[in-house]
């Protein structure tokens, strides 16, 4: 039963390297029909290396949370245990989780952005003297801050509909809430006559003072959340030290019962901390 555990990761490794040359196979193929149908060299373009189309394809179908399983893969191999590879799976969805949010603050600071512009673009425009459905309408074309309720605000605009309702209901999304001070401004100066350009000039002014602030908290957290990060790390660097000075950590971790329960505990006890840090950070930015 021990030499079967203890093979099993050399198996593994086996049905991986299988699996690449199957897949590198498989691309040499297709490389080599294309430059069957495309005789004509200048057509054909130059042929990358292997390594460079292996690293191509891990870039275009891997998404960047899968690597904890190969690293997971990796130590398992190495310590010959399948506790790393365990670790490994757990991370993905962690990691996935992790970068879909990062993913959904940087759309909505992009987001944030295009509402400034479209203020900014609106304002020029009544300001040289179109009526402000058009010039709503050559902002809309020339600004991305209506987001997926650009075609309703246009056509509420352009039928006589209902704008400012419109503007509300894309306010909703995350970083599209200037859109709430635009329909504002526009009830208003519908309503009573008021200066429309005046109005969104102040609110990109405010807008953009908002977006700057934050901008500047943002980097002044960037330490903080680095050292998070970096006091995480030194487990790692940690082990390495002790590989180096030829103390087998991995052994001690990974076959030993009291290395499992330090590891264990030691891995609840970083992660929780890691969390909570990162939280910490978070929650001074969105204040």
């Amino acid at each position: 039963m021990t030499g079967m555990v203890s093979s099993a990761p050399v198996y593994a490794a086996m049905v991986c390297a299988g699996a690449a040359a199957w897949l590198m196979g498989g691309r040499n193929r297709a490389a080599r029909r294309a430059r069957v149908l495309l005789a004509d060299g200048a057509m054909a373009g130059p042929v990358r290396p292997p390594w460079e189309r292996a690293r191509a394809w891990c870039r275009a179908r891997l998404r960047p949370e899968w690597w904890c399983l190969v690293a997971g893969v990796m130590i398992a191999l190495v310590g010959e245990s399948f506790v790393p590879l365990l670790a490994g799976a757990v991370g993905v969805p962690l990691a996935g989780r992790a970068r879909r949010a990062r993913a959904a603050r940087h759309l909505t600071g992009q987001r944030a952005d295009a509402v400034i512009a479209l203020c900014g673009a609106l304002a020029g425009e009544v300001r040289a003297g179109r009526q402000p459905t058009e010039a709503l309408l050559v902002a809309a074309r020339d600004s991305g801050g209506l987001g997926a309720a650009r075609g309703a605000v246009v056509a509420a605009a352009r039928f006589g509909g209902d704008v400012p309702r419109a503007l509300c209901e894309d306010a909703r999304e995350p970083g599209a809430e200037g859109l709430g001070g635009l329909a504002a401004c526009w009830r208003v100066a519908v309503d009573r006559g008021a200066g429309l350009a005046a109005g969104l000039e102040r609110l990109e002014s405010a807008l953009r003072a908002e977006r700057d602030q934050r901008a500047d908290l943002r980097a002044q957290l960037a330490g903080a959340r680095s050292t998070a990060v970096l006091l995480a790390a030194l487990p790692l660097l940690g082990l390495l030290l002790g590989t180096a000075l030829g103390a087998d950590p991995l052994r001690v971790l990974l076959h030993t019962g009291p290395g499992l329960a330090c590891l264990l505990v030691g891995g609840v006890l970083e992660g929780a901390g890691l969390w909570w840090a990162l939280r910490i950070v978070r929650g001074a930015e969105e204040r």
